[in-house]
């Protein structure tokens, strides 16, 4: 697409949203509705997409794609009325007579951008959102997984007006001619190399971003653990999509103590889910292209390979792999594996892991397994992450009910549900002041008596 195409795209959307045309509740709920009806027409062919892009089963297809996309439609076709609602709140008494309130109001004209490991739920969920609150919406898939990003464009072109809600597919340049327009939001899902182009170029126009990047997650795993159930969640966790999941366990931290059983464990449940030979498993995804396969290839280092470490370049798959003995020097430790690679480090006590933990970037996520609950009080209090779970990996992100997204390094702002009806609403605070009464004691020549009621008033 020309710079010009987009453009004339954002101009025509900030036409229309200034005509108030996306502010009635209910044109935002049949907008909902139909893009509801129009994924469950179309999930087939989005199943074949994911299938080409990424390898996908139908089953995860449904379960971490078009399953959480329609449940998060589902609640925010339920709750969007209440969360569109003014809020009243109380008024000082220095402010008598008067009604005091919260107006929720859209931003306007939002970009949302998206990566490619979950490019139907990373695209669509935000833009639910973004409707939700109010907003027309530029879409701005991955160009790494083309096929889906072509199902998007084909269920927004049925669902959208352009004016209302566009895609634009391409590459870098599409990316940079979109990032120097003027949005009145920016959504961004991606990379921290990325982020930062992003944040930079919105500082431009000084428009506010949410930032949903990654980071190196830990799973730490203390000694009074349930090995067995530990080692089946994080072979979940950790292998769901390849590993190229934003929240997966980049590493596990365990107290040595039961490093060697937890291996012998998380082997078992790799045997127990994949199969044997993982890379024959038709369920078991693939890499998204040849650049990630090689630089995951190349953070695998043999001689710590305890599970696993073979590929198949041509199918672009790497099995899923534990390395042992991995020290925080390593160079599978200097960045986001984002790939199916799981090293084992190990720590001699709590306190030496959450300082260590502390030490490095905030990540996106954070697991804890263990049966003792004032160690995991402990880790949650003392280490900052996005968000995590206590005994399991990764779920804390399929619901509605909580808002995920990062802090520090990992991101800035979240989305979901109500959280995600905030992220894309302005409120508005607005003092109705009556014209009944009009009480003197702000006004000059100020008296004693005024001061003295004023300091009751303000206290």
């Amino acid at each position: 697409m020309t710079e010009t195409e987009i453009k004339e795209i954002v101009q025509k959307q900030r036409s229309y949203f200034y005509t108030g045309a996306t502010l009635p509740v209910e044109k935002r709920l049949d907008a909902l509705k139909k893009l509801k009806t129009c994924i469950q027409k179309y999930e087939p062919l989005i199943n074949e997409a994911l299938k080409r892009d990424l390898g996908k089963s139908n089953f995860e297809s449904y379960m971490c794609e078009v399953g959480l996309v329609l449940s998060e439609l589902s609640y925010m076709i339920r709750h969007t009325p209440s969360y569109a609602k003014e809020k009243t709140v109380l008024t000082p008494l220095a402010q008598f007579a008067s009604r005091s309130y919260k107006k929720p109001s859209p931003y306007g004209v939002v970009l949302v951008m998206s990566p490619w490991n979950y490019p139907f739920l990373l695209t669509i969920d935000p833009l639910i959102d973004a409707i939700a609150a109010g907003n027309t919406v530029v879409l701005k898939p991955s160009a790494y997984s083309p096929h889906t990003s072509r199902v998007i464009e084909t269920i927004i072109t049925e669902c959208f007006d352009p004016r209302y809600v566009a895609v634009v597919n391409g590459g870098r340049a599409e990316n940079n001619t979109l990032l120097n327009e003027h949005f009145d939001y920016i959504f961004f899902t991606g990379s921290q190399h990325v982020g930062r182009e992003v944040m930079a170029k919105a500082s431009v126009h000084l428009t506010p971003v949410t930032l949903e990047l990654g980071g190196k997650s830990p799973c730490i795993v203390e000694k009074s653990a349930n090995l067995k159930l530990a080692a089946r969640r994080i072979v979940f966790g950790k292998y769901l999509n390849c590993g190229q999941t934003c929240v997966a366990p980049d590493y596990i931290y365990c107290d040595r103590e039961i490093k060697d059983e937890l291996i012998r464990q998380i082997q078992k449940q790799i045997r127990k889910q994949f199969g044997s030979t993982p890379l024959n498993n038709k369920n078991y995804g693939k890499i998204i292209n040849e650049k990630h396969f090689t630089r995951i290839c190349n953070l695998i280092d043999p001689s710590k390979v305890v599970c696993g470490g073979d590929n198949n370049p041509g199918a672009l798959q790497i099995a899923p792999t534990i390395m042992d003995n991995v020290t925080f020097g390593d160079a599978v430790m200097q960045e986001e594996i984002f790939g199916p690679v799981l090293p084992v480090l190990t720590y001699d006590s709590l306190d030496e892991a959450i300082k260590k933990v502390n030490s490095m970037a905030h990540p996106l996520a954070l697991y804890i397994f263990t049966s003792d609950k004032e160690a995991a009080e402990k880790v949650t209090s003392h280490c900052g992450f996005g968000g995590g779970c206590v005994n399991d990996t990764i779920i804390h992100l399929a619901t509605s009910e909580m808002g995920f997204g990062g802090v520090g390094e990992s991101g800035m702002g979240s989305y979901h549900g109500k959280d995600g009806f905030h992220t894309f609403s302005h409120y508005k605070s607005i003092v109705d002041k009556k014209t009944w009464l009009d009480l003197p004691m702000r006004y000059q020549p100020y008296r004693k008596i005024y001061e003295k009621l004023l300091r009751k008033f303000l206290k």
